[in-house]
């Protein structure tokens, strides 16, 4: 009724009546694509409407329009009790306000020019683009036209048009900012501008998120656009060969995980030859979706590359059993706080007996770090909370996103007294080759931007770490969540027994509920419960028979009566729709004939059982497909078995049906065309019971989300709130906590034992005292601040190594990519550097050691023809600089001669291979005397500031591994002998090698 008499307002008295309609009316009249056919009939004078053909056009033109009259974006409360979206700060408001201005009147004045082009004048737009970049326009130059294209192609590609506050979000991301947007707000789409109008330089664009399946569907939707104008669309997954990664990545805009972006960056600095780099161009421009995700919760661990060696299975096994006898507050002291383990007196005197030992830090025998590490895993390590063991291997669970990190390990020992734990045969261990932190790896790239749902809480932490400027986006349409009260009960049975009241009324209704955990555990727990009330209702964790089905589960989220049990939601890559996503259930239905017809089992075709769609038990039956529907399947099948054949991937036939889905052009009576059409009509099948469901769940009151404990972060307790409320939809959250909740409990200290004292409440009556409120914010206000802290030392620390490590790639990457005569070159200035160090320690007081010397010498350059009676002779120390320094330019001229005479720049392939061996080999040891510093370093801080201490230490161990470096290449080199008589012969005939440059400098 709302909805009918706000559109009646808006038809009849224009924008000022229609101002008067309650908020949520007017919410659910411009989201209602009912609205359409009514709206398209009538003749409307409002001004920057956009009249088309098709009714995603004429909406969201009218959304622009009518948020513009109402002042959408201000922090308002609605009828319903919820919040729009707000825009943060009046400095945020009016930045916003001047873009919004720059859209109306310089970009969505271009649209109807725009419009009238054809699809070849559209796509030469991006030729006429790149010609004036080159004549000395810049980006910002181009923006608006660059802008209104793509708005333009999103539009004939796929039939979506941005919204001019999506507009202002990519003005957002190119100027190098961080755009938060709330979910549901279309992201992947906004990136689409900031990527076209940088890649149009040729120097590419890499986009970045959390995993390969959201990496794979924004190439496959976004990439039409970007194809469609003329550039190329790369995409990197888990699985691809360097050759396949080095086209990818060479592609004008590419999409990509942000692990796998980091570990080619760390493997093309461990290449030995140039054709073992995939990321061949400097890096550019990147946008990091889900950038708190990345760039601040994945950022406390860094990406390593390590590399084997043997484990002592024996210590790792015996410390676990003496671990499991060890009693805590006897034997050690565990602060979860800082997830450390302390022995006690009494506990390294037990354990010195029971091993038999007189000290446990014997540096021959050490016993300390295997115990400290089994009574960690026993106390701290939990199973299925941080870790779940699959097929006999210790998967680590990333606590923010409830997903397996995989390949990440512990390092230091702990994986493998984890695995000692469970019973598991200890894997090797293993010593750091190379390693990057996220935060120095981002800014690396001269051009950063990124985007995400929830920023503004770690505001500081952008700024201070990767120098980005959160700004807050306004929503297209008010949020019409509602965001109850925190229920905080005295004990967890309090607290369950509201969580399962809660269920239970709104369940009977048919509410859907989405139900988050901290832990796997917790969902596990939770789940158990209700199975045995008889509950129906789904788990989603990152459990492996889980995992498989996480779109699938997702996708029913929000159906009637759906209950949902989920570790944290933050970078999910399916929308939770109210009613149902129709577009998944079609795809999946079609996917079950047309996958047998293109792949077989060897290419990993899954089982029929893992194709059907495995519904929601508490929901209501996805209807049987009509006879028409399933005849437009097998036709559709059929042709692009004709058309294709076989296909070598299920990646390659999601492909196919994602194109499909869509709508760009497709060639007329192709299999493309008809799989759409078959797409077309299973959509429109299952539409009328989602559409059906989602009406019923908007008078219930939307999605209906239960946080049952808070995060270590506000920010990801926003996330899952902002599941439910999307683009316009009603929603609701509530949080349910206990006072003996783990957080409260090891970072809450006296604030939370006090009120445990005062408050002599029931333990099933909420706590609602303001005091109650402050002191739970206030604690998870100093865990925020506590773990900044940690990754902000992290950071200083990592920006010395950081500067060594660009230093020593940079230099790795000349020797792999740069010619003989520059490697030839860098050997000679090398012998000489060695030769001028070696000299003055055999002059001391004005006398000469000509044998010390001559000695030395031939130990370092190997056939060197300089005698000690040589040396004796001359007369000065200039002199004896002089001839060293010719006789060194000598041998080395004979040395390259004779191995070039076995092979053409024989020489050459020494030279790179041996000084890249010892470039690696000692780098790697530097890591490891920079972790030992970095750990000890703070012993000394009686001394000073222990950063400065290991600022000056890490630069003199610096210098010393390049001066290594430098001397072991040298004596490697002359050191080379070749092994077969016949090379040998053709050496000793060789004649000196002549350089053709001059020397390295």
């Amino acid at each position: 009724a709302m909805q009918v008499v706000a559109v009646a307002m808006l038809l009849l008295g224009g924008v000022e009546a229609f101002q008067h309609a309650p908020p949520l009316a007017r919410s659910r009249a411009l989201a209602s694509s009912s609205l359409t056919p009514s709206l398209a009939s009538r003749s409307f004078s409002i001004p920057g409407l956009r009249q088309r053909q098709g009714s995603v056009g004429l909406r969201m033109g009218l959304f622009d329009t009518v948020a513009k009259s109402f002042g959408m974006g201000k922090e308002e409360a609605t009828s319903e009790g919820g919040v729009v979206f707000g825009v943060g700060s009046p400095e945020n408001q009016k930045f916003v306000k001047e873009l919004l201005v720059r859209v109306e009147s310089k970009i969505n004045v271009l649209e109807e020019q725009i419009e009238k082009l054809t699809d070849e004048q559209l796509r030469a737009k991006t030729q006429e683009f790149q010609q004036r970049l080159r004549k000395g326009e810049t980006e910002e130059d181009i923006l608006d036209e660059a802008f209104a294209v793509v708005r333009e192609a999103a539009w004939r590609v796929l039939k979506l048009r941005h919204y001019d506050v999506q507009m202002v979000g990519g003005m957002v991301l190119h100027q190098r900012k961080l755009a938060e947007m709330a979910t549901g707000e279309g992201k992947t789409l906004v990136a689409t501008l900031p990527s076209y109008l940088n890649a149009l330089s040729g120097k590419g664009v890499h986009v970045v998120t959390v995993n390969d399946y959201l990496a794979r569907r924004d190439a496959e939707n976004m990439g039409q656009i970007h194809r469609f104008l003329g550039l190329t669309v790369g995409l990197i997954q888990a699985e691809m060969k360097p050759e396949e990664r080095r086209a990818n990545y060479g592609c004008d805009i590419t999409y990509v995980t942000n692990s796998e972006l980091g570990f080619d960056y760390l493997r093309d600095n461990l290449a030995i030859k140039p054709e073992d780099i995939v990321l061949t161009r400097p890096f550019n421009f990147c946008i990091v979706d889900e950038a708190d995700s990345i760039m601040i919760d994945e950022a406390r661990t860094p990406l390593i590359i390590s590399e084997k060696t043997a484990a002592p299975a024996a210590k790792y096994a015996n410390s676990a059993k003496i671990a499991t006898v060890l009693e805590e507050k006897v034997h050690y002291t565990v602060d979860e706080k800082s997830q450390s383990v302390t022995l006690t007196e009494r506990g390294f005197s037990d354990v010195e007996k029971i091993l038999n030992v007189k000290d446990l830090f014997n540096p021959k025998d050490p016993w300390s770090p295997y115990i400290i590490n089994a009574l960690k895993a026993k106390s701290l390590f939990k199973k299925d909370v941080q870790y779940v063991v699959r097929a006999n291997e210790v998967m680590i669970v990333d606590e923010f996103t409830g997903r397996v990190l995989e390949g990440r390990r512990w390092s230091n020992g702990l994986h493998q007294s984890v695995e000692a734990k469970e019973g598991l045969k200890p894997s090797s261990e293993t010593q750091t080759v190379a390693s990057i932190t996220y935060q120095s790896f981002f800014r690396l790239f001269p051009k950063l931007s990124g985007m995400t749902g929830t920023a503004r809480t770690e505001a500081k932490e952008f700024g201070d770490i990767y120098g980005l400027e959160v700004l807050s986006i306004p929503t297209a349409l008010p949020v019409a969540r509602r965001d109850n009260p925190d229920a905080t009960f005295r004990t967890q049975a309090g607290k369950w027994k509201a969580v399962m009241g809660d269920i239970a009324r709104r369940h009977t209704k048919g509410q859907p509920i989405l139900i988050g955990t901290t832990s796997i555990a917790a969902s596990e727990q939770l789940s158990k419960l209700m199975t045995e009330l008889e509950v129906p209702h789904e788990v989603l964790n990152a459990k492996p028979e889980v995992v498989t089905r996480e779109n699938e589960i997702v996708a029913q989220a929000g159906r009637a009566f759906a209950i949902t049990i989920a570790t944290n939601m933050a970078g999910r890559g399916t929308d939770i729709l109210l009613g149902g996503n129709s577009g998944f259930f079609a795809k999946k239905r079609i996917m079950q004939k047309l996958a047998p017809a293109l792949v077989d089992k060897k290419n990993g075709l899954p089982s029929k059982e893992a194709m059907e769609i495995k519904q929601n038990p508490a929901c209501i039956p996805l209807p049987e497909l009509s006879e028409q529907a399933v005849n437009k399947i097998d036709e559709a099948v059929q042709a692009a078995a004709s058309a294709l054949g076989s296909l070598p991937s299920m990646l390659d036939v999601e492909s196919l049906l994602a194109v499909a889905a869509e709508t760009g052009p497709v060639e007329a009576g192709s299999h493309l065309e008809k799989l759409r059409e078959a797409y077309r009509v299973v959509k429109e099948e299952y539409d009328v019971r989602c559409k059906k469901e989602k009406e019923e769940v908007e008078d219930l009151g939307g999605l209906h989300v239960i946080g049952t404990e808070r995060h270590e972060s506000r920010r990801i307790d926003q996330q899952l709130r902002g599941r439910a409320g999307r683009q316009g939809d009603p929603g609701s959250s509530r949080f349910f906590l206990a006072l003996d909740d783990r957080l409260f409990q090891v970072f809450g200290g006296t604030s939370i034992d006090g009120l445990l004292d005062k408050l002599k409440v029931e333990e099933d009556m909420p706590l609602e005292a303001k005091s109650v409120s402050d002191a739970l914010d206030g604690v998870q206000r100093r865990v925020e601040e506590y773990f900044y802290g940690i990754r902000k030392e992290m950071f200083k620390y990592d920006e010395i190594l950081s500067s060594q490590r660009e230093s020593i790639y940079s230099m790795r990457k000349k020797f792999v990519t740069e010619d003989s005569d520059y490697m030839s070159n860098t050997i000679l200035e090398y012998c000489l550097d060695t030769a001028e160090e070696i000299v003055p320690n055999y002059i001391k007081e004005g006398k000469l050691d000509a044998s010390g010397l001559a000695n030395k010498l031939a130990q370092f350059f190997d056939g060197i023809q300089l005698k000690d009676s040589d040396i004796a002779a001359l007369k000065s120390r200039d002199e004896v600089r002089q001839v060293v320094r010719r006789q060194v330019e000598e041998v080395l001229e004979r040395k390259e001669g004779e191995l070039d005479a076995v092979k053409e720049s024989f020489s050459f392939e020494i030279e790179r291979y041996i000084i890249l061996t010892q470039v690696d080999l000692l780098w790697k040891q530097h890591l490891k005397d920079i972790d030992f510093l970095k750990d000890f370093i703070g012993l000394r801080a009686y001394k000073g500031d222990p950063f400065i201490e290991f600022q000056q230490e890490g630069f003199e161990l610096y210098q010393d591994m390049l001066k290594a470096v430098r001397r072991n290449t040298v004596y490697s080199f002359f050191q080379y002998k070749l092994k077969n008589e016949e090379n040998k012969a053709k050496a000793a005939s060789a004649a000196p090698k002549k350089k053709k440059g001059g020397k390295k400098k």
